[in-house]
C-alpha cells in the first residue's frame, strides 16, 4: 500500500473535464493580468471570509510583505512573531530591514500570547501571529495587547482559510489577514497565488495600488513606487472553481482527523485537541512523538509519506545568524522541532488508509 502525503494528481483527475472548460473560457477571454475572474475571486473571498475587502495577490508571502510595508514597518523596527513558522513569515520582516522578535509557542504550536507583552519595546511596529496547521491563535488576548499599545496586528493566515476562533473568521481579527493559495493549501491554485483581507478601506485602496506598480487609476498615474504582485486571471479562475468545494474539503479533513483520534493510541502520541473556542481546518495534522525520525523512516518503508513542519526553527537557520539568537532561546519550539511529524490528512484518504497508518504507529511503539 502506498499513501501519499498530498494527492494533487488525484485532485486534477477528478476535476479535469470541468477545470479544462474553465481554463478554455479564461484563455478565450484574452484577459491574462487582472480581469473579471480576479474581481469575482475578491468578492467571493470577502463574502466567505466575512471581511469587507479582499485583494488578490501573487502569493501569501507578498501579502505579508505588502501588509508590513503599508503599516509602516521599516529599517530598525521590530515585529513580534513565532520562530516555528515557515520561513516566509520571518523573511518578509527581514527584507524590510526590520528585526523579527520571536516569542516561543505553546503546546498547540501557536504563539504564546502570554509572552508577547514582555517583548514589546518602543521599536515594536507590528505583531504577526501565525495560525499554524489551520488552528487559530488566541486572538482575543492578542487584540487586547494590540489595543493597549496601539500596535497593529497582521494575521499570517497562510494555512487557515475558514478557521475560526470564538466564532470569528481567520483574517478578520487583526488589521490585515494574509493568505496563501499555494498548491499544498486547502484552497489551492495551480501555481503561486495569495490574497489578503481587511476591513480597513484605506489599507484596501493602498494595497490595490501597491500591488500594481503603484498605479492609481491608470498606468500613467503613479502615486507611489509599488510592486508587481498581481494574481493573474488564470489562477483566479481556478480558485473560483475550487472555492465552490472548500467547505466540503474542510469537512472531509475534519472527519479524517476524527478517524485518526479514534484509532491512534493517545499514550503513544501527543496531539492538542481543539477546544470549544476553536474551529480548525487542518491544513496539516501534526502529532508529537518520541523517536520521530525512526518512526518517519518506518512509515516510509510501509508506503506512508509524511512531512515535518518544521524540523529547523527559524532562529536556528543559517539565514538567521545575524539576528542575535542562539540555541535554547525558545525551548518549547526547539523541543517540538524534534518531535513533530505531519501525517497525511488530505480529503482523498479513505478510512482504511487512516486506520492502516494509525495501526502502524501504534505497533511501532509496542
Amino acid at each position: 500500500m502506498k499513501i501519499p502525503y498530498v494527492n494533487l494528481k488525484k485532485q486534477y483527475q477528478l476535476e479535469r473535464k470541468k477545470i479544462l472548460k474553465v481554463l478554455d473560457k479564461t484563455f478565450s477571454s484574452g484577459s491574462w493580468v487582472g480581469g473579471d475572474e480576479v474581481l469575482k475571486f475578491e468578492k467571493n473571498i470577502a463574502k466567505i471570509c466575512k471581511s469587507k475587502y479582499c485583494v488578490a495577490l501573487n502569493s501569501g508571502t507578498d501579502a505579508l510583505t505588502l501588509s508590513l510595508h503599508l503599516l509602516g514597518v521599516k529599517k530598525g523596527d521590530e515585529v513580534i512573531t513565532p520562530p516555528n513558522s515557515f520561513v516566509a513569515s520571518t523573511a518578509t520582516i527581514v527584507h524590510l530591514g526590520a528585526k523579527p522578535i520571536f516569542v516561543d509557542v505553546k503546546d498547540d504550536q501557536n504563539i504564546d500570547e502570554n509572552k508577547i507583552e514582555e517583548k514589546i519595546t518602543k521599536r515594536t511596529k507590528a505583531i504577526m501571529p501565525v495560525h499554524l496547521t489551520g488552528r487559530m491563535c488566541a486572538m482575543d488576548k492578542i487584540m487586547k495587547i494590540s489595543k493597549k499599545y496601539k500596535i497593529p496586528v497582521i494575521e499570517d493566515c497562510a494555512q487557515s482559510i475558514l478557521s475560526k476562533y470564538k466564532n470569528k473568521m481567520s483574517g478578520t481579527w487583526g488589521d490585515v489577514g494574509c493568505f496563501s493559495a499555494h498548491p499544498l493549501k486547502n484552497l489551492n491554485a495551480m501555481g503561486d497565488s495569495g490574497y489578503l483581507t481587511t476591513n480597513n478601506k484605506e489599507l484596501y485602496n493602498r494595497v490595490k495600488s501597491l500591488r500594481s506598480h503603484g498605479m492609481e487609476d491608470s498606468r500613467d498615474n503613479i502615486k507611489n513606487f509599488g510592486h508587481v504582485s498581481r494574481m493573474d486571471n488564470i489562477q483566479a479562475a481556478i480558485l473560483n472553481f475550487r472555492l465552490k468545494n472548500i467547505k466540503k474539503i474542510i469537512t472531509a479533513r475534519r472527519k479524517n482527523l476524527e478517524i485518526y483520534l479514534d484509532h491512534l493510541d493517545p499514550k503513544k502520541i501527543y496531539f492538542k485537541k481543539e477546544n470549544l473556542n476553536e474551529y480548525n481546518t487542518y491544513h496539516t495534522f501534526v502529532i508529537q512523538v518520541e523517536q520521530r525520525d525512526k518512526l518517519k523512516e518506518f512509515l516510509k518503508q510501509k508506503g506512508v509519506a509524511t512531512a515535518i513542519h518544521y524540523p529547523v526553527p527559524i532562529h536556528l537557520q543559517k539565514a538567521s545568524k545575524d539576528l542575535g539568537y542562539s540555541k535554547n532561546d525558545f525551548p518549547e519550539t526547539e523541543s517540538q522541532s524534534k518531535k513533530i511529524l505531519t501525517l497525511p490528512i488530505n480529503q482523498f484518504l479513505k478510512k482504511k488508509d487512516i486506520i492502516y497508518i494509525s495501526n502502524l504507529i501504534n505497533n511501532f511503539y509496542k
